[in-house]
């Protein structure tokens, strides 16, 4: 439905104002795989949540106090990245002091809304087990109290590690890791069990052929979070044994696991599925440094419908270049958006791309449509988490977290995505931005 203010007061004489709702007019709305022209989107400020126009107009003979003329702008669902180990110089599993670590999370929270990111999965990286006991009682969930101005929002921490493969660690400490050989009770003494069934902790990362892991992978599930197969070196026997025990995700697909063998497909092997199960959703990070852009299109095209951005970004996303400190005395040199150890300078350690950055990336190495991979970061990601339709989605019921991206053509001919505005819980946070960078 797409009514100017005068159509609107031709029909209803009178009909009442509300101060309270906003219609955004003249957008193209991301619903699926589509951008749907001519319809409008009403949202409420004061509940947060996107509402039925139809019946607020038609029913409640009711019209909105703000209409905003988008210029056939895209509206999505705001971005979400379940794979952030941090940015703007702060490092989830390395805070500088306990004391500020409340402060510096909202100056993070503040900074990334501004990309575009209205929630994301802040990830903890292979720690001590006293850091997960220190930090996990910031990184749960943060919306509850719906502050429209804190920020981005968490949806609960991600633990990537330290229950891993000691062959696959990538740059996490080997002198750290786990193994689980006592099953779930080695679970919970890492992590602690108020942050596992008190909702602190939406997913967790493990290989699940390290001592008892598989063991726990139910346990994992049912108490609500993801259990994500990664820094594996698992069979795809192994893999598919994960799957029927309820892991519903990769992370960082192809990245620190076996590679694909003709003879043992192994991880990667998932794309196709298993036999009677549901294909698992993957995260894959399009900066083009962890991964060719073919292999991208090959598992984009395998399963689509699995597919999820993320930026396996660290905290010197932003920073300059040059040598920095990272944990236990190493130091992470940054190029560009290529971050190595120092002292093995042939391992990636993270990346320090944006997430609008991967969209751009995707769009063009895949030649998906827009819509499709605008899903790869709001709708895909949302339903592996369990909060669809509440997350990443215009669907009315759902919270108004929304992020306006306007459509510019580079001189190379290509299209290129850029934040015009962002709403978090009904109201503009970031308001309409005019450079193009």
């Amino acid at each position: 439905m797409s009514l100017s203010g005068g159509a609107a007061a031709g029909i209803f004489e009178g009909a009442f104002t509300s101060p309270e709702l906003i219609r955004l007019t003249n957008g193209r709305l991301v619903v699926g795989d589509n951008l749907v022209e001519g319809e409008d989107l009403w949202i409420c400020s004061r509940t947060g949540k996107i509402v039925d126009g139809r019946d607020i107009f038609f029913n409640s003979r009711t019209v909105a106090g703000t209409v905003i003329d988008l210029q056939n702008k895209i509206v999505a669902p705001g971005l979400i990245d379940v794979q952030l180990n941090g940015s703007f110089n702060f490092d989830f599993s390395n805070p500088k002091s306990l004391e500020s670590y409340a402060d510096d999370l909202v100056r993070v929270n503040k900074s990334l809304i501004t990309l575009g990111v209205t929630s994301y999965l802040p990830t903890l990286t292979t720690s001590a087990s006293q850091t997960y006991h220190d930090v996990l009682r910031f990184l749960g969930p943060s919306g509850v109290d719906r502050d429209a101005h804190a920020g981005a929002e968490s949806l609960g921490a991600h633990c990537e590690g330290p229950f891993m493969s000691t062959s696959k660690n990538g740059i996490h400490n080997p002198e750290l890791l786990q193994s689980a050989a006592k099953g779930w009770s080695d679970i919970e003494a890492c992590y602690g069990r108020e942050n596992l069934d008190g909702g602190r902790v939406k997913m967790i990362t493990a290989a699940p052929e390290v001592g008892l892991v598989r063991d726990t992978i139910s346990e994992v599930a049912k108490r609500g979070i993801v259990f994500s197969i990664g820094h594996t070196n698992a069979t795809y026997t192994d893999a598919c044994d994960a799957v029927s025990r309820g892991a519903t995700m990769i992370t960082h697909m192809f990245n620190a696991m076996s590679p694909l063998h003709h003879r043992n497909p192994g991880v990667v092997g998932l794309l196709n599925g298993c036999e009677g199960l549901e294909r698992p959703y993957y995260g894959i990070i399009c900066d083009g440094i962890h991964l060719h852009p073919m292999t991208i299109r090959f598992a984009f095209t395998a399963h689509p419908e699995g597919c999820i951005l993320v930026t396996d970004a660290m905290h010197l996303a932003g920073m300059e270049d040059g040598v920095y400190d990272w944990t236990e005395g190493d130091r992470i040199v940054k190029k560009g958006p290529r971050l190595t150890l120092e002292h093995a300078p042939e391992k990636i350690a993270g990346s320090s791309v944006t997430l609008l950055e991967c969209l751009n990336n995707f769009i063009k190495w895949t030649g998906t449509s827009v819509a499709q991979a605008i899903s790869s970061v709001t709708e895909k990601p949302a339903k592996m988490l369990g909060l669809y339709p509440k997350k990443g989605s215009l669907i009315p019921g759902a919270d108004a977290d929304l992020v306006i991206l306007d459509e510019v053509l580079s001189g190379s001919g290509d299209k290129s995505l850029y934040v015009d505005r962002v709403f978090k819980f009904g109201q503009i946070v970031v308001p309409q931005l005019h450079n193009k960078a």
